[in-house]
């Protein structure tokens, strides 16, 4: 893993041609809503596996008033170069270059670590339980490169079993099992791997300085892990009549609890619950750190905004000398504290150093 030293835009959401020469440590980006700050932390997220941080189809990202496709780039401080993007003959296909030659959109994980919290996340707690398993995944995957893989082809084998039960008099029973045994074995590992990150991460959350960010108690709820694959055959009724699968790793949640309160995270105040996703956030960056050899990159979209004084001045102080780490303000005052950066304002689309 690695610090991104140049970051350039073409054509992505309302940056018809940006570039960025960033460094290790902070990256400020300033300026008024809507002019494309978020953006910028966008293109940075989906130099890894999925869809980014807005979890939206690749096809939206394209500049609206543009040729119709759209890429990414970016340097690492290894000299590794990055490219990710689509075409305007296929929208909806993304593509991924690495050193310039093609390359699965999987194999970005190898290289670079990223996390991030957005306004959006906000509702994390008290949202679907879909979120909170994308949020986790994202944990997973920055400790467990392969994590992408198996997740991927269990979704493929479940997309494909959904398929074939919905016409049951056309359908391979030899090829149904052969779905499940995939979806077992892909499903356990992806199961098996969240326990993992879920167990680290509560030691590492045990082992952080009290302070401003309270502690998280987290765990896992829902499917265990528990012969899939016979659970899925016994099921094949259940599941054509509900049209999914009613079992599977997909069928699980995370539980955060605030420990010193010990309520559900759901019922603290949004000051808290912002300040309980911090703490799992920055816990998760050191052990990123001491399991990879380097820190990920954080993505933090207008976090300052919603912080006292006090608490921004202690997260600044948590940061710094951690990594790269991306923040975006609508006043640069905000960052007041902050110490040595790189700055850059931003006004419609267009980036200058600042």
């Amino acid at each position: 893993m690695a610090a991104i030293v140049r970051l350039s835009l073409t054509d992505f959401r309302n940056h018809r041609d940006a570039a960025l020469a960033a460094r290790d440590g902070f990256v400020l980006l300033s300026g008024p809503n809507g002019s494309g700050k978020t953006n910028i932390l966008e293109a940075v997220s989906l130099l890894t596996p999925g869809r980014g941080l807005r979890q939206v189809p690749i096809s939206e990202m394209a500049r609206s008033d543009g040729p119709g496709g759209f890429a990414i780039a970016a340097k690492l401080d290894g000299n590794v170069e990055l490219g990710t993007g689509a075409s305007a003959t296929a929208p909806d296909r993304r593509q991924v270059r690495i050193n310039g030659a093609a390359a699965s959109v999987n194999s970005l994980s190898e290289w670079l670590s990223v996390l991030w919290l957005t306004p959006a996340m906000d509702r994390l707690f008290t949202e679907s339980a879909g979120g909170r398993r994308r949020f986790l995944d994202r944990l997973t995957l920055a400790l467990e490169p392969g994590h992408a893989s198996h997740a991927a082809r269990y979704e493929a084998a479940m997309r494909a079993r959904n398929k074939l039960l919905a016409e049951p008099d056309h359908a391979d029973p030899d090829w149904l099992s052969a779905l499940e045994v995939g979806m077992a074995e892909h499903g356990e590992a992806v199961a098996a791997a969240r326990q993992r990150t879920v167990d680290a991460l509560g030691e590492a959350i045990g082992a952080s300085p009290d302070g401003d960010f309270p502690r998280a108690g987290l765990s896992l709820e829902g499917w265990s892990r528990n012969n899939l694959a016979h659970q899925l055959k016994s099921n094949r009724g259940r599941d054509a009549a509900a049209g999914r699968a009613t079992e599977g790793p997909h069928r699980q949640d995370l539980l955060v609890t605030h420990l010193a309160k010990q309520q559900p995270a759901s019922r603290g105040s949004t000051g808290e619950q912002k300040a309980l996703l911090i703490g799992i956030i920055l816990a998760h960056a050191r052990l990123v750190a001491e399991r990879r050899g380097a820190p990920p990159i954080l993505l933090l979209d207008e976090v300052a905004a919603h912080l006292d004084p006090n608490r921004r001045l202690a997260l600044f102080e948590r940061l710094s000398g951690n990594g790269q780490v991306w923040l975006t303000a609508t006043e640069p005052e905000l960052f007041e504290g902050i110490g040595p950066a790189t700055r850059f304002h931003v006004v419609d689309g267009a980036v200058s150093a600042a």
